[in-house]
């Protein structure tokens, strides 16, 4: 990377007149803002789609469900590399693991009441990938899982999701092991951890003692978590129509089987397999035979299933589009 003569990397010389208006500069003038990250992570598990979710350890919101995320290291890091630093913290991924997620800008969030703390902006991303190892809480989270999309309750914003009276909720009854995490030591001092949040330690867990909400209680999501998540499925829902991305949640030699699992789980609608077969192959650059079959048959015997991998296709043409949208465009 080439930077100019002040050694600033911005690509433009600045002149004396820059120089003096720079020194001069008193950010302090403007009110201050933060800028985080959270991430809709997807992956599929026992064949069904899950969402990553972290639990609050510190204030606000402690003890509530929340996407993972935290505040970006100003002039330390860019967006992407902030968000690919909080997917490893609450997986575990490392850097060549995170070679294999599909990574991408959701949309910004900087709704003024959005954060009680200070006015914060945030940078959603979308992520996706087969196999992701289990959760763990990272910064000041005190638990993570792995939770099924169709457990969420987010106030009718997703289709798929489970609708039910009053605020976004997540149930936390399908929170079992192996998904559910054990807590690890909290991370200290700013900039760690869920949007930020202060990290604290937690006790052992004796709820139940205590009188307080067990793991059978509804809590609404965090901060404004919900809507961020539904945009997510919303945008996952759609892309799989015209691009080839649902590849990402398979392995790299898949059958065509697998790969109708990956649309049914995410359109949550079944699909006629013959139909779908049939799209899949003729939608060119979309898969490619490698010529080898599956290890095993089917359930119902027969012949073993040819194996794909992802083609080079870019953009799916013609589109397969979700069983009731292709309705509406006959």
């Amino acid at each position: 990377m080439t930077t100019d003569r002040q050694g600033n990397g911005s690509g433009a010389a600045q002149d004396d007149g820059d120089s003096a208006f720079l020194a001069a500069y008193d950010p302090r003038e403007f009110p201050a803002i933060a800028v985080t990250v959270d991430i809709v992570a997807l992956t599929l598990r026992a064949g069904a789609l899950h969402i990553l979710l972290v639990e609050r350890g510190g204030r606000p919101f402690q003890g509530a469900w929340a996407l993972p995320g935290g505040f970006v290291r100003a002039g330390r890091e860019s967006l992407d590399a902030a968000a690919a630093r909080e997917l490893a913290e609450e997986t575990g991924l490392d850097a060549t693991q995170l070679e294999r997620v599909h990574l991408e800008q959701l949309g910004s969030y900087g709704d003024p009441g959005r954060d009680p703390r200070m006015p914060v902006v945030t940078v959603a991303y979308l992520a996706f990938a087969p196999d992701l190892p289990e959760a763990r809480g990272g910064g000041d989270a005190s638990s993570a899982a792995w939770v099924p999309v169709s457990a969420l309750d987010l106030g009718g914003r997703c289709e798929g999701c489970a609708e039910t009276q009053g605020p976004e909720r997540v149930t936390s009854q399908t929170f079992t092991e192996p998904d559910a995490a054990r807590p690890r030591p909290p991370e200290q001092g700013p900039g760690h951890g869920i949007d930020g949040g202060g990290s604290v330690p937690r006790p052992a867990d004796d709820t139940a003692a205590k009188g307080k909400p067990g793991p059978q209680t509804l809590r609404p999501l965090a901060f404004d978590h919900a809507r961020i998540v539904a945009d997510g499925l919303d945008r996952a829902r759609a892309k799989i129509e015209y691009t080839p991305l649902a590849t990402a949640f398979l392995a790299e030699e898949f059958t065509i089987v697998e790969l109708r699992g990956v649309y049914e789980s995410i359109w949550g609608s079944p699909l006629h397999a013959g139909n779908f077969h049939r799209k899949v192959l003729s939608v060119p650059g979309f898969v490619e035979s490698t010529g080898a079959t599956a290890a095993r048959g089917g359930a119902r015997g027969g012949p073993r299933a040819r194996l794909y991998r992802a083609g080079d296709a870019r953009l799916l043409h013609p589109a397969l589009l979700r069983p009731d949208r292709e309705e509406s465009v006959r």
